[in-house]
C-alpha cells in the first residue's frame, strides 16, 4: 500500500467558515478516492487565518517563523494540494495570495492541485478561472480541470447539495488520477541543496582541465 500526503489550504477568515467547509469536503472526497484505489492517505489541513501574522512577517523580513516554516514544508512536500479561497472583489483574498507569494517559486512545480472557492453569489465563480488558475499556472503546478465553486445556495444544513457533491467527486477523482501518476513525494526540496557540481559553479565544463 502506497502512502500519500495531501495538503489542504483554506484561506477563510471567518469562524465557522464556508471556505473551510468546502476544503474539508474536497479533502474527504479525495482521501476516499485514493483509499478506494489502495492508497493510505494522510491529510494535513492548514487554516491560513492562524498564520496571518507570520505570513506578513515573512514578507517583511524574508524569513519564515518556525510555525509557518512547518506549514510551508507540509504544503510543498505533499503529494497533492487542495487550495480554497473566498472570493473578494472578484479575486482570491489577500491572505491566500500572500501565502503562496512567500513560497519558493519552484516549490510547486508539477504538483497536482485542486482549486476551489466560495462566494456570496455564483457570479463570482469565474474568478477561479481568471485569477486562481492562472496563479498556479505561473507556479507551474498541474491544476485539475474541474474547479469547485460553492455559493450559499449550494449548501443545505451544512452539507453540499447534489450538484455541488457531483463537482466535488469529479474534482477529487481528477486529483487522485494526477497523484497516482507520480511517485510518492519525498518531502520539501532542500533550499540549500547543490544542483551543480563545483566545476560548474566555477564556470568550467566537465572536460575542462584543472590548472
Amino acid at each position: 500500500m502506497t502512502h500519500r500526503t495531501l495538503a489542504v489550504v483554506s484561506a477563510g477568515l471567518s469562524q465557522p467558515s464556508s471556505t473551510r467547509l468546502l476544503a474539508d469536503q474536497l479533502a474527504a472526497a479525495t482521501r476516499d478516492e485514493l483509499v478506494r484505489r489502495g492508497h493510505a492517505v494522510t491529510p494535513h489541513v492548514v487554516d491560513l487565518r492562524e498564520y496571518a501574522h507570520d505570513v506578513v512577517n515573512n514578507m517583511l523580513t524574508g524569513f519564515a517563523p518556525t510555525a509557518l516554516r512547518e506549514v510551508v514544508d507540509t504544503v510543498t512536500g505533499a503529494d497533492g494540494l487542495i487550495a480554497v479561497t473566498p472570493i473578494f472583489s472578484a479575486s482570491y483574498n489577500g491572505l491566500f495570495k500572500s501565502f503562496f507569494d512567500v513560497l519558493d517559486k519552484e516549490s510547486l512545480v508539477d504538483r497536482p492541485v485542486l482549486i476551489g472557492a466560495t462566494g456570496g453569489t455564483a457570479r463570482h465563480s469565474l474568478a477561479l478561472e481568471h485569477a486562481v488558475r492562472p496563479m498556479f499556472a505561473y507556479l507551474r503546478s498541474v491544476v485539475v480541470p474541474t474547479a469547485v465553486f460553492a455559493a450559499p445556495e449550494d449548501w443545505s444544513d451544512g452539507a453540499a447539495d447534489g450538484a455541488l457533491r457531483g463537482r466535488i467527486r469529479r474534482a477529487a477523482a481528477e486529483l487522485a488520477d494526477q497523484i497516482e501518476r507520480r511517485p510518492p513525494a519525498s518531502g520539501p526540496a532542500d533550499p540549500f541543496a547543490l544542483t551543480t557540481d563545483f566545476l560548474q559553479m566555477l564556470g568550467r565544463g566537465d572536460d575542462a582541465p584543472l590548472s
